[in-house]
């Protein structure tokens, strides 16, 4: 009897113990499986387009959007809180968006040193619903994110980097016309301000060499390309874009994305880069640009790849208006101070606002998920993949065609 028991435990132990084997298993399976369960997830976008235009903040475009975080007055220095004043179309205040004065506005955390870093009010000051009307109705269809922040404290140049490579290579300034620098062709060139771990700072040659996310593209046999009105856009800044002469076939116009976009010719990843009479960089009219943005969406819209498309429009810089949102600061440069940005696409959530922290690299992560690449710094490593903002279940949306209006004179 006792020996019969003793087999009986034995069994009930090897039973166990495979029991727990099996399981453990399928847990190995699920937990190798996520990336490639979350690139399934994103199967339907055939097409992503990140579309970027220049300097405005979410509370100077979005700040009184139903069910988003903003805010219609501002703080100062002095603690006084002030309305945020109606924009004209063309603006001509004087504004600063630099390094420096991205920390000084943001002021730990406080947002409230805009009228230090310009004269008077200058940065208060918010474009008025109806001169932005289709960027509203884009907003109220489709999904708007209020958590998205730039990734860099300062202007264009090294937030253009973050949108192709998730770093900027420490530059933290546009570059100087003044310097011995030397581009990546080998012609002389300005400066550009570059930071270090410690602090320090040194005028370097722009010319970078770390990877890119075309680089990741190109080596996954996905195709992209880079469409600007002219020239190679921040490719030029690029080393491994000189020394690749293939790569110069994937600079396009933005001319030619709506001819794509029209005849099917998308590819995989687009970065399209407004004109800069139509990026809505100030003095530059509010109206111009979203006319532009509107006749561009409808084109694509309209044409055979809106059914597997992600479309993300954004600014690549604050330009040195006011904004509420305190930014969380991830590491030595940013994330800076938050722009508005709208998710179009026919499965994007529905009139959703997106509460999620997303920054430049997110748009990058979005990619990298649907595509199962690695990371190319912690910077994306860490951000948002974005898919909150999306539901590949729901019936697809239809197009959102809408006119472009009169501008004023």
């Amino acid at each position: 009897m006792i020996a019969c028991q003793g087999d009986h435990i034995k069994l009930a132990a090897a039973h166990i113990r495979q029991l727990c084997c099996v399981r453990l298993g399928l847990l190995l399976i699920l937990i190798c499986c996520l990336p490639a369960c979350s690139e399934r997830a994103t199967n339907p976008i055939q097409h992503t387009i990140f579309i970027l235009k220049e300097n405005h903040t979410f509370d100077n475009y979005f700040g009184t959007f139903p069910g988003a975080d903003g805010v219609s007055r501002g703080i100062t220095s002095t603690e006084q809180k002030v309305p945020l004043t109606p924009m004209p179309d063309i603006y001509r205040g004087e504004l600063c968006n630099g390094w420096d004065c991205a920390i000084e506005a943001i002021d730990g955390g406080r947002m409230d040193r805009f009228d230090v870093i310009s004269p008077g009010l200058g940065a208060y000051v918010a474009a008025p619903e109806q001169d932005i009307l289709n960027y509203w109705a884009y907003a109220r269809r489709f999904a708007l994110a209020d958590r998205y922040f730039t990734s860099v404290h300062g202007p264009s140049l090294p937030n253009h980097l973050f949108t192709i490579a998730a770093q900027s290579g420490g530059v933290i300034d546009n570059e100087s016309s003044s310097g011995a620098g030397v581009s990546c062709d080998g012609t002389p060139s300005g400066t550009v301000t570059v930071i270090s771990p410690d602090g320090t700072r040194t005028e370097q040659s722009a010319c970078f060499d770390f990877t890119t996310l075309p680089d990741r593209l190109d080596a996954a046999g996905v195709t992209w390309k880079y469409y600007i009105e002219s020239g190679n856009g921040i490719f030029d800044d690029i080393r491994q874009f000189h020394n690749n002469p293939s790569w110069s076939k994937n600079i396009s116009t933005t001319a030619q994305f709506v001819s794509d976009a029209q005849t099917g010719n998308l590819p995989a990843m687009s970065w399209v880069v407004a004109p800069y009479s139509a990026s809505e960089h100030p003095p530059n009219s509010i109206c111009d640009g979203e006319n532009w943005t509107t006749a561009t969406l409808s084109e694509l819209m309209q044409g055979p790849a809106w059914n597997s498309t992600a479309i993300f429009i954004t600014y690549d810089d604050f330009g040195g208006f006011y904004d509420h949102a305190a930014p969380p600061q991830v590491d030595q440069f940013g994330l800076g101070p938050r722009v508005p940005l709208l998710i179009i696409s026919p499965f994007a959530k529905i009139s959703y606002v997106s509460h999620t922290v997303y920054e430049h690299s997110s748009i990058l992560k979005f990619v990298e998920t649907r595509y199962g690449l690695a990371p190319l710094t912690a910077r994306d490593a860490g951000a948002s993949d974005m898919l909150d903002s999306f539901d590949f279940n729901q019936t697809p949306q239809p197009p959102l065609i809408l006119q472009t209006r009169e501008c004023p004179q």
